[in-house]
């Protein structure tokens, strides 16, 4: 089994971009984050076309998440709880046993903002979701845009990002209360030591060479199935090609 996930930055101006990544890997999975359409507008034809299945929830401009499969799931549902602005940030389908789990998490703005405590609150409430909807035995895969870098090897220059809501010491704590569920981040672990980033900032000229940028996308799994990992890794060539997201695609295989 091939999953990945893809921030895609607005999936209709993207849309080739996603659907020639779907034609060239293959994978079984895709998770895409910051679709920004709302459903009547997502270009479901493209996909079903190619033989895809998809399910997406999202809203116009903004958030947005999709999961494109080559199997319809058995179940899917949207959101946290009972908040419906969740709706757009998180996709749970369920393929047989494995619950896969994709999710846009807040990025924060600045930590003295309220979005950044309601970040690390969001989080607190995705340990809650796990915990009482999928329990701690069941074969998970939480995918997504999670908007923290783990450790200084995830981000360039990270004495300069202590400030950063992407990086500040709270919400790398609160991450990883998060995978005490008993989460393995797939890349890190068949990847100990390998300096690679799946966010390049827009901002600056992209050169991978220089090694200017963010790991804030994973595939984590749970227990049972992060045993049968055997590869993971991420693609930078959508990066350098016209019209790209500033986020790479992020794979993990798995023998299941």
């Amino acid at each position: 089994m091939k999953i990945a996930t893809f921030n895609c930055n607005s999936v209709r101006s993207r849309l080739d971009v996603v659907l020639r990544w779907l034609a060239d890997h293959d994978p079984d999975i895709l998770c895409l984050q910051e679709t920004k359409v709302q459903d009547v507008d997502f270009p479901v034809a493209p996909f079903t076309d190619a033989g895809w299945q998809i399910v997406y929830r999202g809203e116009k401009s903004y958030n947005g998440v999709a999961i494109i499969s080559k199997k319809p799931a058995d179940d899917v549902s949207f959101g946290l709880d009972t908040e419906p602005a969740d709706g757009p940030r998180l996709a749970h389908a369920r393929f047989g046993d494995i619950h896969v789990v994709n999710t846009y998490v807040p990025q924060g703005r600045d930590i003295e903002h309220p979005m950044y405590a309601y970040k690390l609150d969001w989080f607190a409430r995705l340990k809650r979701y796990f915990e009482k909807s999928i329990g701690a035995n069941a074969p998970l895969l939480w995918c997504g845009d999670l908007n923290v870098a783990r450790h200084p090897i995830d981000v360039s220059n990270p004495q300069t990002k202590l400030k950063h809501v992407c990086y500040h010491q709270t919400v790398r704590d609160t991450f990883e209360d998060i995978l005490s569920f008993g989460f393995t981040d797939l890349f890190r672990h068949h990847n100990p030591d390998l300096v690679d980033y799946s966010f390049y900032d827009y901002r600056a000229p992209f050169n991978p060479d220089q090694k200017r940028g963010w790991r804030i996308d994973y595939v984590l799994a749970t227990p049972s199935l992060a045993e049968t990992s055997t590869d993971a890794g991420i693609d930078i060539q959508p990066r350098s090609r016209p019209k790209p997201s500033d986020h790479c695609p992020l794979y993990a295989v798995l023998k299941v």
